[in-house]
């Protein structure tokens, strides 16, 4: 009876103890049951394997697939390894993400060992991830380049896309979806492969002596008519003489539109150095653009105003419509516009003006010591700190910096009759100028950091968007009285504050002059 007894309680026990251990092995795969459905029979990959990288978000994709290889979709891994070889059409480098490597790896996919195939499937979800990153913000930080750039990342889950591309069905498309999607940036594609079409050149720079008016006589003409006939400007010849004659004067004037350029048909030191530039260098000017239009935000929004500084144009779009350009003035290199994206928030009429900081020290202090008059006459209050104010004769050289400086409105004030804010860590805002003249200048980077618009009052009518409280009449009134009235923009209306030097038009090259400096220095970056 005990024996009997034992023996039962030896079977209820280890046939407890064996669905107990089943429970576990259960609950344990459970655990381990990856984020990604796999394709077709994946590789177990030695995690050890993955240290070698040392990317972190590598080593958390492939924790999410139980250390798995993921890539058994030759379709799949052919579609990659197409757009990681063409990546040079968007600007980027196919060497970064190991083409290479990976092309020896595919060529022999079908007798690779699962070492090699574990190393294969590591490499090729490392080169996407770059991939994906390089096309969302870039090769390179801009705040890490620049001091007056405020610009967000463009918010990307690596490996949730990388999850997103292996379990779709159209993963070119998806892929396609990842690059940005503004009109510039195709532009810009446009024109990388319209200059790829041009033969290797290989000009001598010309030298400018004096400006070169229509009809003269001057041995440069002959290398000028190479550049345009170069550049598809001139129709080729089979003999050049020097005489600037009328049909190069209308090459030249295309050429000048194309740039720039005032279009006066003169052959001045601007339109020499514009026609000095090599493909080469051009072609660098693209690629640089390309990479900073990937730092620009993917969404500008269902209404925008965007500036291109170089340009000197303000282009107000609604609904990928153009509805509006404005001639804009932007700041001088020495105290260049900031590179931003915000929102339009406030429009004040008749503002004031207080002088900041630069201009204060720049301008303002040496203007006084000269004369005292200075503040009269540009109608500028000053006072100290408490409020007091301070006459041009009580004004002391050691307290300049602790005053502040107001300038009254009125027909005469710099920001001119209209002021339109946008939050921004430089102070910086657009505004209306006493000084509307020089709109009609063709460099226009003549400003302290601001920006100036022409015709602002139109753009300030649209904006309110209120025909009963804000027609341009009542605009009109409200300026008449002098006084300082503050109007919410009520519209959700972006704006971005960019730079770009290049793009292309109607299958024509364009370009611009780099007004801050920054293409040659951004081209050596991405380089190194």
């Amino acid at each position: 009876m005990n024996s009997l007894f034992l023996i039962v309680l030896l079977c209820t026990y280890f046939c407890c103890k064996k669905e107990e251990l089943k429970s576990e092995v259960i609950l344990k795969e459970e655990v381990l049951q990856p984020h990604v459905q796999l394709e077709g029979k994946p590789t177990y990959i030695d995690s050890t394997s993955l240290i070698s990288f040392h990317n972190k978000v590598l080593t958390d994709f492939y924790k999410s697939t139980n250390y798995r290889t993921v890539w058994q979709s030759k379709e799949k891994r052919e579609v990659i390894l197409d757009k990681l070889f063409k990546s040079d059409q968007e600007g980027l480098n196919p060497e970064d993400y190991n083409i290479g490597k990976l092309f020896d790896f595919e060529k022999k996919a079908t007798i690779l060992d699962s070492l090699d195939l574990a190393k294969y499937d590591l490499l090729l979800t490392s080169s996407l991830q770059k991939y994906i990153s390089h096309l969302t913000n870039g090769r390179l930080n801009p705040l890490k380049l620049y001091k007056n750039w405020d610009l967000k990342e463009n918010e990307i889950d690596i490996n949730a896309t990388v999850v997103q591309l292996l379990q779709s069905d159209s993963l070119a498309y998806k892929i396609e979806q990842l690059k940005p999607n503004h009109i510039v940036y195709k532009k810009l594609k446009k024109a990388l492969q319209l200059i790829n079409t041009f033969p290797k050149d290989n000009f001598k720079p010309i030298k400018f002596t004096k400006t070169i008016l229509a009809n003269d006589t001057n041995p440069s003409v002959i290398d000028i008519k190479k550049r345009l006939i170069y550049w598809k400007e001139l129709q080729p010849k089979d003999s050049l003489t020097p005489v600037y004659d009328e049909e190069t004067v209308m090459a030249l004037k295309k050429f000048q539109s194309r740039h720039g350029l005032a279009i006066d048909a003169k052959i001045g030191p601007g339109t020499i150095a514009s026609l000095n530039f090599s493909k080469n260098q051009r072609t660098q000017q693209i690629l640089v653009n390309l990479e900073r239009w990937k730092w620009y935000p993917k969404q500008m929004g269902k209404e925008y105003i965007i500036i291109n500084i170089p340009d000197y144009k303000l282009t107000l779009v609604n609904h990928y419509d153009t509805l509006r350009t404005h001639k804009v003035i932007v700041g001088r290199a020495k105290r260049k516009t900031p590179i931003l994206s915000s929102k339009l928030t406030q429009v004040v009429f008749n503002p004031t003006w207080t002088v900041p900081p630069t201009i204060l020290r720049e301008d303002v202090i040496p203007a006084v010591l000269k004369s005292r008059s200075y503040l009269t006459k540009s109608n500028i209050k000053v006072y100290d700190r408490n409020g007091r104010i301070v006459s041009p004769y009580e004004w002391q050289l050691s307290q300049a910096k602790t005053y502040r400086y107001v300038q009254s409105p009125g027909t005469f004030n710099s920001l001119g009759m209209v002021k339109i804010i946008f939050p921004n860590r430089f102070s910086v805002y657009l505004h209306d100028t006493n000084h509307r003249d020089y709109f009609e200048k063709n460099d226009r980077s003549i400003s302290s950091g601001c920006v100036r618009v022409e015709n602002p009052l139109e753009l300030t009518e649209y904006l309110l968007n209120d025909e009963v409280n804000w027609s341009l009449e009542k605009i009109t009134e409200t300026l008449q009285n002098e006084r300082t009235k503050f109007v919410k923009i009520k519209k959700r209306v972006s704006f971005h504050l960019l730079y770009w030097t290049a793009w292309s038009e109607n299958n024509k090259l364009i370009f611009r002059d780099d007004i801050y400096n920054l293409d040659a220095n951004l081209y050596n970056q991405l380089r190194n």
